[in-house]
């Protein structure tokens, strides 16, 4: 428990005392995201709001988690190295939304095989080590325990890890929004985590709630720096992982129900203007943009999605040590 503590608190220092030099940085090199065309209008006076501000907490989370978590079991370096090599390819996302960048529209044939295979791969990874190497092959049901699911279980993974990574990554459109919500989903299973007795991915886990929770303060309303794909697709990878790894991924969409609400309203809101011949069954999608457009303030839509990351966060502590 205290290495957890310990974790979060150097996380947050780390995030903080590198914060405010990278935030310069960003700004004199001009790395300014342009205006996002699928946001609402009102979204066009945050463009050249500096973006990547996610390498701020990665650099928190890596020097927190290497010395409280790594040291103690080597086994943490996969959803390390899982998020690490989620990095390139997002800076390169990143870089595309750039003021004045123009090089590639984003919707290139080219550009999608290669940002999918990127996430197959990892996926892949990810599943080879957690069955091979780790020897996990189950499934935790709250109440009923474990179920080996053999080498079905590989593909689940793959499966899951590219449909979670995905869903989560479109919550990141508001101020604050990915951040708060990453850090209570974390916190979630870095709690059944040391509940479980795995101390280092405790620890794990509370390096990335710290980093997160001290990136809110160059992120919160009016935010002074975007995560970015940088930022975003790591937390996304991390948090899949991580679920694998205690065991609990069954319960990722309740522990995760504001990423599944995001996702799926896209899905929805896709399938829908399709079916009906552009109808909306949303007003805009993801479904924060739904709310804002709906009359809530944008940080009001961020504190009750944060609020709803709470409550959900508890059910999947409860559920996981329900007897």
């Amino acid at each position: 428990m205290s290495d957890a503590l310990y974790s979060a608190l150097l996380a947050m220092l780390v995030t903080f005392a590198v914060g405010h030099p990278l935030l310069a940085e960003l700004r004199r090199r001009k790395l300014g995201k342009s205006a996002d065309l699928d946001a609402p209008e009102v979204y066009a006076d945050k463009a050249g709001t500096p973006t990547m501000g996610g390498l701020m907490f990665l650099a928190g989370i890596l020097a927190a988690s290497i010395p409280f978590a790594v040291t103690r079991d080597s086994d943490i370096l996969l959803p390390l190295v899982a998020m690490l090599a989620a990095v390139a390819p997002a800076l390169f996302d990143d870089i595309q939304t750039l003021i004045g960048s123009g090089k590639l529209s984003g919707h290139e044939t080219w550009f999608w095989l290669v940002k999918w295979g990127v996430q197959l791969a990892i996926g892949v990874g990810v599943a080879a080590v957690l069955y091979f190497h780790l020897d996990i092959d189950t499934a935790l049901v709250p109440h009923f325990g474990a179920y080996s699911l053999g080498v079905l279980y590989l593909p689940l993974v793959v499966l899951i890890f590219i449909a979670g990574t995905s869903g989560m990554v479109i919550t990141d459109g508001m101020d604050g929004l990915m951040a708060g919500v990453s850090a209570l989903a974390y916190a979630a299973y870095g709690v059944i985590a040391l509940s479980q007795g795995q101390e280092a991915l405790g620890a794990f886990a509370f390096s990335v709630v710290g980093a997160t929770a001290a990136f809110l303060w160059f992120n919160a309303h009016p935010a002074q720096v975007f995560m970015g794909e940088a930022g975003s697709q790591p937390l996304a990878v991390g948090l899949v992982v991580l679920a694998f790894m205690t065991g609990w991924w069954l319960l990722l969409p309740i522990i995760g129900l504001v990423f599944v609400a995001e996702g799926l309203s896209d899905v929805i809101q896709i399938a829908y203007f399709k079916a009906s011949h552009g109808k909306r069954f949303f007003r805009m999608a993801p479904i924060h943009y739904h709310f804002q457009l709906g009359g809530w303030a944008e940080t009001q839509v961020v504190t009750r999605f944060w609020l709803i990351g709470f409550f959900a966060g508890l059910a999947g502590i409860a559920l996981a040590l329900i007897n």
